[in-house]
């Protein structure tokens, strides 16, 4: 069976340790390790992980290198990020936001993880996002939690 290719932002690492999220963000990382699902991380998620706890960033240290796929910064990336602002999907303050969608959909997941409510995981901002990515012949992007996508 293929893995699923799953974009986890930051908030999914840091889930891990939050009374709210924390089972749902350990249950994926543990299905990650048991081969359910690649987890796919790009250059915006290293950036954000090299400011938080030690323990936040442990997460992504503990798992196996075939578990991880690493996506990185490239002109088209931040072309895509740039017409999301531009768009008014998202304001210049969450730029990183716009570039995890923009590593996602440029990478062709299967998915995108986030426990980002305002910003990610929003009917209009999905929305916006997948009218973008029409715009500029990339497929609409699938946006999820991750309690959405793991057995709990």
């Amino acid at each position: 069976m293929r893995r699923l290719r799953v974009y986890a932002d930051t908030s999914v690492f840091g889930g891990c340790f939050d009374d709210e999220f924390a089972e749902a963000s350990r249950t994926f990382f543990r299905d990650v390790a048991a081969g359910r699902f690649v987890v796919v991380i790009a250059d915006a998620v290293l950036r954000e992980l090299a400011l938080a706890p030690e323990r936040v960033r442990g997460v992504l240290k503990d798992l196996s290198a075939d578990a991880v796929e690493r996506i990185t910064l490239t002109e088209e990336i931040g072309r895509l990020r740039d017409a999301y602002v531009r768009e008014g999907v998202l304001g210049r303050a969450s730029r990183n936001d716009a570039e995890h969608i923009a590593s996602a959909s440029v990478a062709v997941v299967d998915l995108l993880i986030s426990w980002n409510f305002k910003h990610i995981v929003h009917f209009d901002k999905i929305t916006g996002f997948e009218a973008v990515n029409l715009l500029h012949g990339y497929r609409p992007i699938r946006i999820h939690s991750p309690r959405e996508v793991v057995d709990l």
